[in-house]
């Protein structure tokens, strides 16, 4: 398991190579692989369909109790099975639509960290390693949708994408953290075995925001939703991947693993129908209104996404079986529309559909594969999208709360969803013939096969539903519901409820797609005012206000003044260190000094003298023979308690520095008075400040000793162990060996670094 997840970091390094050698056929040979751990997730099916989970456990970081555990039951296979099936075609698609470009190894490279790291996601069962898979997903996601990045707008689209994830990413390591400490285990199997109600603890409510922020911005909830058409900035390969089976569903996918622990609270069934109706109404009125192929295609999907987190938000045994055979549905015909998508682009040079129409004529291979995974869209039988449908209609009518308000989104939704599905499929293909600017023909093998195949599983899946229920679809159920589910997968429930609502969505839809041409203008009109005021605008007023943010700090606090520099971080450290002293520790000095020496006095007196005479005086010869004073009198300090090798070695120090200070003296301007009285006399209060706060933690660290000395360990075993006398010697030769040898390092490297500027400055001198 260790290896399979791992195996795309692997491949990618040798990616640049296999690029080179295999040339056209690089997307046929690298699709090897997730052709083959597909092949061996599927081989887990036997053991899963009981609703079993496998764990699998690898040591990594024992001291801090992180392991590399894996997790398999129904739902991660599902994912597991969705993210390297789907991947094999997008790798072999991606070798035909980017045949020829200049930097194809490196997409391979980057698409093939991606697959790994949601592999990683979906099978981790630590929270630790889950979410350093989950960041994995946004960086490489941010360099896939900027993989063109010469182009100022996919630089930017990635730019966003990267940072409300990352953002909310932020959220999501506080709300995992809070979980761990609620449940006492970093274990996802010991957090869902747990028989401990997570709904009345007094973190729930915390984590439950700091999750849901995760997982919304991750998969493209409203108002987060606008990062996710804007991701169409990358090529179509990584959309069609994004968007059916990976970095959008890793949202969804952790709502649903920490369903059956997080619903026990009513909160979060409540705020998951809400943002996911909402989502769902949002994605569905972007779809319809947009007119580039991968916008609609983009927006369609975050209607997906929102039903899906509505699906969760419902939480009942029939929402959980909606849930899984949605997501199924949706990942086949979604992967199978992108890639179509990309094919019609690709052969007629335009993404905008108004110019496409008649294509069916000159490409019937596509008109096929792609009205297919259209009608599936669309819920219309014998499409697995159909069986979905119905069951999303049936959840909701038997909602426990919201029933009527969730049941009137989705009608809605669907109608809308119909008319997109007519857009993709009915306007490109059998729509009045459109003036594109490539003659087109039907895409090569390699950009038809993943669109054949996906298409025609899900119609297989409509047909014969029990196929997919038996073999997988239960477990995963079960595993987001937490309990056995009894349920039985059909395409005929007789004449009900949700049919008659399916009919009216479906008629509705049609209406609206007769209706489109009208419609348009004034579709446009409200887009363009929404972009105006809605949560894109807002994403780029809180951007603005950071870089007015980080212009103000720049002018007042990084203003180029290095004086300026170290007061602010002496005020600061030092106000905070006192600060905590007298609020945790309080001031309790209890200074002894009745048996102090005369000379003792004289030591601690010329120590303050030489201090306030080399800050005070414009004599530069004064100042350092001042200081000079100042590092002998600490030099005196150490030999008079019992230092004398840290004495000598300050005698040697200041001696030196002494004589570096005199020789440079004749090469420095005269004293100017750069800054003013109020300015010194400030510096001069902060100085004071930060010495008198030192003094009190070291009086107060005197009175504190959380663990015994280890100095008795050095007296005892210095001699026997490393054979001498001198201790401090022994501790840096010795038992320090390392720290003291980075010490000779770095100074050695000082050293040549200082050697070649002086060569370099001799060398300068002498040319001619």
């Amino acid at each position: 398991m260790l290896l399979a997840v791992l195996s795309g970091f692997l491949l990618a390094a040798f990616a640049p190579l296999l690029t080179r050698m295999a040339g056209k056929s690089i997307g046929w040979l690298l699709a090897v692989l997730p052709a083959s751990l597909t092949v061996y997730f599927a081989s887990f099916i036997p053991q899963i369909q009981g609703g079993d989970a496998l764990l699998i456990e690898y040591t990594w970081m024992p001291g801090l109790d992180i392991s590399l555990n894996f997790l398999l039951d129904g739902l991660s296979l599902v994912f597991a099975l969705l993210i390297s099936g789907i991947g094999t075609f997008i790798l072999i698609y991606a070798g035909s639509y980017l045949k020829g470009h200049p930097n194809l190894n490196r997409f391979y490279v980057i698409m093939l960290c991606f697959m790994a790291s949601m592999l990683g996601l979906v099978l981790s069962d630590n929270l630790i390693t889950l979410f350093v898979f989950w960041e994995l997903t946004s960086i490489t996601s941010y360099m896939l949708i900027g993989f063109n990045h010469e182009d100022m707008d996919a630089r930017k689209c990635a730019l966003q994408g990267l940072f409300v994830t990352v953002a909310g990413g932020l959220a999501l390591m506080a709300g995992l953290i809070l979980l761990a400490v609620m449940t006492g285990s970093y274990s996802l199997h010991e957090i869902l075995n747990s028989s401990e109600a997570l709904g009345s603890h007094g973190l729930y409510t915390a984590a439950l925001i700091c999750i849901l922020a995760g997982t919304f911005t991750k998969s493209a909830q409203t108002p987060f939703h606008f990062w996710l058409p804007n991701a169409m900035a990358a090529p179509t390969p990584v959309s069609a991947y994004l968007h059916s089976a990976t970095m959008v569903k890793a949202g969804v996918y952790l709502m649903a693993r920490l369903n059956p622990a997080m619903s026990d609270g009513e909160l979060w069934g409540q705020v998951l129908m809400l943002f996911g109706g909402a989502t769902m109404l949002v994605g569905a009125y972007f779809a319809f209104s947009s007119t580039g192929i991968k916008k609609v295609l983009a927006y369609s999907t975050v209607m997906a996404l929102g039903t899906l987190t509505l699906l969760i938000g419902v939480g009942t045994e029939l929402a959980m079986t909606a849930f899984v055979c949605f997501l199924v549905a949706h990942s086949l015909y979604k992967g199978a529309l992108f890639m179509i998508a990309g094919a019609l682009d690709h052969e007629t040079g335009t993404k905008d559909i108004t110019r496409m129409g008649g294509l069916r004529h000159k490409m019937p291979m596509t008109a096929l594969f792609g009205c297919l995974a259209a009608l599936s869209l669309a819920g219309l039988p014998p499409l697995f999208g159909f069986i979905a449908k119905e069951l999303l209609f049936e959840a909701v009518l038997e909602a426990p709360f919201w029933s009527t308000a969730a049941t009137l989104a989705a009608v809605v939704s669907a109608m809308l969803v119909v008319g997109v599905a007519g857009l993709v499929a009915v306007k490109p293909f059998f729509g009045k013939p459109g003036n594109t600017p490539k003659d087109p023909h039907d895409a090569p093998l390699g950009m038809l096969a993943g669109p054949a195949v996906l298409s025609v599983i899900a119609l297989l899946f409509g047909l014969l539903p029990f196929i997919p229920q038996n073999a997988v679809l239960l477990a995963a159920m079960q595993a987001v519901y937490g309990q056995p589910i009894d349920t039985y997968l059909s395409l005929w429930h007789g004449i009900n409820l949700p049919l008659m609502l399916s009919g009216v969505s479906l008629l509705a839809g049609i209406g609206l797609l007769t209706l489109w041409p009208r419609l348009q203008p004034g579709l446009y009109a409200v887009n363009t005012a929404a972009s105006r005021f809605g949560p894109e605008a807002g994403y780029f007023k809180v951007m603005e206000g950071i870089t007015h943010i980080a212009s103000w700090q720049t002018r007042v606090l990084q203003n180029g003044v290095l004086g300026m520099y170290l007061l602010i971080m002496v005020a600061i450290t030092f106000g905070l260190t006192g600060y905590t002293l007298i609020t945790r520790y309080g001031l309790h000095l209890s200074l002894q000094l009745g048996d102090s020496h005369f000379y003792e006095w004289g030591i601690a007196l010329l120590l303050v003298v030489s201090a306030v005479f080399a800050s005070s005086t414009h004599s530069r010869l004064g100042s350092v023979a001042s200081m000079g004073v100042l590092g002998f009198a600490v030099a005196l300090t150490f030999i008079l308690f019992s230092a004398p090798d840290l004495g000598i070695t300050q005698l040697l120090v200041e001696t030196l520095t002494v004589i570096l200070l005199v020789l440079v003296l004749f090469k420095l301007p005269e004293f100017v008075n750069l800054s003013s009285p109020f300015e010194r006399y400030r510096d001069l209060t902060v100085a004071v400040f930060a010495g008198v706060v030192m003094v009190l933690v070291v009086l107060a660290t005197l009175d504190i000793q959380y663990f015994e000395s280890i100095s008795s360990y050095y007296i005892e075993n210095s001699a026997p162990l490393a054979y001498g006398r001198n201790i401090v010697n022994v501790i840096l030769v010795d038992y320090r060996a390392l720290d003291t040898l980075g010490e000779i390092f770095v100074l050695s490297l000082a050293a040549l670094g200082v050697l070649s500027m002086l060569k370099l400055k001799a060398e300068d001198q002498h040319k001619p």
